[in-house]
Formats: structure tokens, sequence, C-alpha cells
């Protein structure tokens, strides 16, 4: 009887010990999932605006107290394939991410057309309307919300008349598939069109077209306009290089098209606008409805100018706007 008693008690405790065991394993995971915030950020590509709005929103979560501590930051790029952005969304949804930061218009649609209950926080959608992604500015539905960084199209042919005086023809290079770059163009186009200002497209597909492209506007044109396209920016130095040595300037849509080459632009602040958006996040993060938190539109207002590209232009600046003007070198 003793005997038995004794393996009876053994058993008892050796059970209650899995038990507590097995409590305290749910509790520690029960515990990670409600405090350890998951935040994903999409990217279509990398480059380098791209990163720079992508550490701007990381940075500014952390500024506002969400750093690694509490917040667990699910990157990824699509490395430029629409394939690739609708299964990294997808995953997104199936991880059931916290919220969604998306980097520029292709990211931001493959999201919010998921039509899933993740709240979407964009980065840099030049015209959020129109593409699709929200109905309207202020009061926001879809479940998303944002900042545009509306590209400011008669400021950039201003700073051209300014800068180059003399241009009559420009060459629009840009990707068709890409609706921020249409959105652009169409834009770039009225202004060419009521300005009594000639124009040449050279539209591509993939990458490996952008620099037959530029070459294709050389003898055509007195200068190049690049909208805010993906493809494009990456492929910039090539389009520098072309356009370096037939000595036509080339006016892009972002600081770092200016920094891979193009000759100057009126660019919004890369780092500021993804802060903007982390602003929205953290007030989302804070209580506030996704749809009580309007989208806006960031101004661009620096101008930045390509130090090489100038010397080689032979370009003569007023004293005007080398004091305005941010000179920056080629990146590295």
């Amino acid at each position: 009887m003793r005997k038995m008693y004794g393996i009876k008690k053994i058993t008892a405790v050796l059970t209650a010990a899995m038990i507590m065991a097995s409590a305290v394993l749910t509790g520690c995971g029960g515990s990670q999932k409600e405090d350890a915030l998951q935040i994903g950020i999409i990217q279509m590509v990398e480059n380098g605006a791209f990163n720079d709005m992508r550490q701007g929103f990381i940075d500014e979560l952390a500024a506002k107290g969400y750093d690694e501590s509490k917040v667990k930051i699910v990157y990824k790029s699509a490395q430029g394939d629409a394939t690739n952005l609708n299964t990294i969304c997808q995953e997104m949804v199936n991880d059931k991410m916290d919220l969604v930061a998306t980097i520029a218009t292709p990211a931001t649609q493959a999201m919010v057309n998921m039509e899933s209950d993740i709240p979407v926080f964009f980065v840099a959608v030049s015209a959020p309307v129109k593409a699709g992604v929200i109905t309207q500015m202020e009061k926001p539905d879809k479940n998303a919300t944002g900042t545009s960084n509306a590209i400011p199209v008669a400021d950039i042919f201003a700073l051209s008349d300014k800068l180059t005086p003399g241009c009559q023809t420009y060459g629009f290079l840009y990707n068709t598939s890409e609706v921020n770059s249409v959105n652009t163009i169409t834009d770039a186009k009225a202004y060419c069109d009521a300005n009594g200002l000639k124009y040449v497209e050279a539209v591509v597909t993939n990458s490996s077209e952008v620099q037959q492209a530029a070459q294709s506007l050389v003898g055509q044109v007195d200068a190049i306009f690049v909208p805010n396209d993906s493809m494009i920016q990456s492929a910039m130095p090539n389009v520098a290089e072309v356009a370096r040595e037939a000595k036509i300037p080339v006016y892009g849509s972002s600081a770092v098209m200016v920094t891979s080459g193009a000759f100057a632009t009126i660019a919004v602040d890369d780092k500021q606008i993804g802060a903007m958006s982390a602003d929205m996040a953290v007030k989302y993060l804070e209580g506030t409805k996704v749809e009580d938190i309007p989208a806006v539109v960031v101004p661009a207002s620096s101008t930045v100018i390509n130090q090489k590209t100038l010397d080689t232009l032979g370009i003569t600046l007023s004293d005007e706007v080398k004091a305005e003007a941010v000179f920056v070198d080629d990146a590295q």
C-alpha cells in the first residue's frame, strides 16, 4: 500500500509540474504576441529614394517610442517583380501584421487590393485618388491613408526655364506600367501644350530598355524630363551617362535621381515624407481610426543640382540660384 501511495504521489507531482510548465510557456507566448507589434514595410524595388523613405519611417517610429523593443519590422522588397509583390502582400496578410507601410504607388496598390483588415500607411504615392488606393484625401477609405508627393511639374519646368533657357522640346522617359509615371507625364504634356512646348516620348517596359530609350532621344530634344518612375530611377546612372555625353540636361522628380546623375529637380525630402507617414501610423496605434487620419500632400521645396552634371554641361548659374540650391555629387 505504501508503495502504491508513493507512486501516486510522484505521478501527481509530475503532472502538476507539467501543467505549470505548460502554463508558463503559454503565458510567455501570449505575452510576446500581445506586446510585440508586427509592422510590415513593402517596396517594389530597392533604390536610394525608397530606402530613405523606409529609414525615415523606421526612425520616426523609434523617436515616438516604437523602437525595436516594442516593434518587429518585417521588410520585404519585390525586386521589381509584380508577381513577387503580390506574393509579399499576401504573406503580410497571412502573417496578420498590425499595420503595413507601403513605399510608392505599385506597392500601395498591391496591398490595398488585398482588401484585408490590415491598415495600410502609404509613403509617397503621387496621386492616391487616381491610383485608386483611396477615394478622397480628407476622409480616406479602403483602410488606407498616408502621404502624397505630388510632383510639382510646373515648378520643375519653370526651373528648367531658369537653368537652361531656350529648351523647346522635351523628351519624356518613363515606364508605361507605373500609374504614377503615367499620371505625372499626363500633367507634363498638359503643361507643354499650354506653354507651346514640344515633347517626344520614349517609353520602356523593362529596365534593359532604359539606356536605348535614352539614346533614342539624343538629337531630338533639348532636355529630358523623368517622372517619379522607379524603373527609370534605378537606371538613372545609365541615363545620365547618355545625357552627359550628348550635353542634354535631365530634370528628374526626386533628389535621388539627381544624386544618380540627373541635372536638377525640385524635390521632397525623402526621409521627411517617410517620417510623416510614420506619424500617421502612430496616431492609429494610439487609438485614432484610419478614416479619421487624412491623407496629405507633402510639398516639394528644395532645388537640388548635381555638381558634376553642371560642370559637364558647362552651365553658369545666377547668384540667386547658387544661394538657394542644394548641390550634390554622384552617389558612390
